[in-house]
């Protein structure tokens, strides 16, 4: 299987790792540059990059990340460092901490949101400027 950057899409690197359908990951994953679940992960994630979690995959725990975007269900508390993009038929049981939040209907969100300081969304916003919305 090739993994390769979405055409259109800038603002994604070069996917690093995959974890596909079927996949059973149960522990603490630290990486760099983006990777993409479409299995099962119990545990922690810890990255300043790119999470992109796919429509059948499931994660439970915390996820401190960079970037996240996400159409699976997540259970657990997610701390973004630039961006959250939540996409139906997706959900998440659990608090978000971002300083951009981006969440498409059809999307299901129980829980709480945290929006960082203004500053911090200014730069985040003009990093991400001109940039579209990632499909998974």
């Amino acid at each position: 299987m090739m993994l390769r950057k979405p055409k259109g899409h800038p603002e994604v690197e070069e996917v690093v790792a995959f974890l596909g359908k079927g996949t059973d990951f149960r522990g603490v994953l630290n990486f760099e540059g983006t990777i993409r679940v479409d299995g099962r992960l119990e545990g922690e994630v810890f990255t300043k990059d790119t999470l992109i979690v796919g429509e059948s995959a499931e994660i439970m725990g915390n996820l401190n990340v960079g970037r996240i975007i996400t159409s699976g269900k997540i259970t657990g508390n997610v701390n973004c460092s630039v961006k959250a993009q939540f996409l139906a038929p997706g959900s998440l049981t659990g608090d978000v901490t971002t300083p951009v939040l981006q969440i498409e209907d059809g999307f299901y969100f129980n829980g709480r949101c945290e929006m960082k300081k203004e500053s911090a969304r200014k730069d985040n916003l003009q990093a991400l400027q001109g940039k579209e919305t990632v499909r998974v």
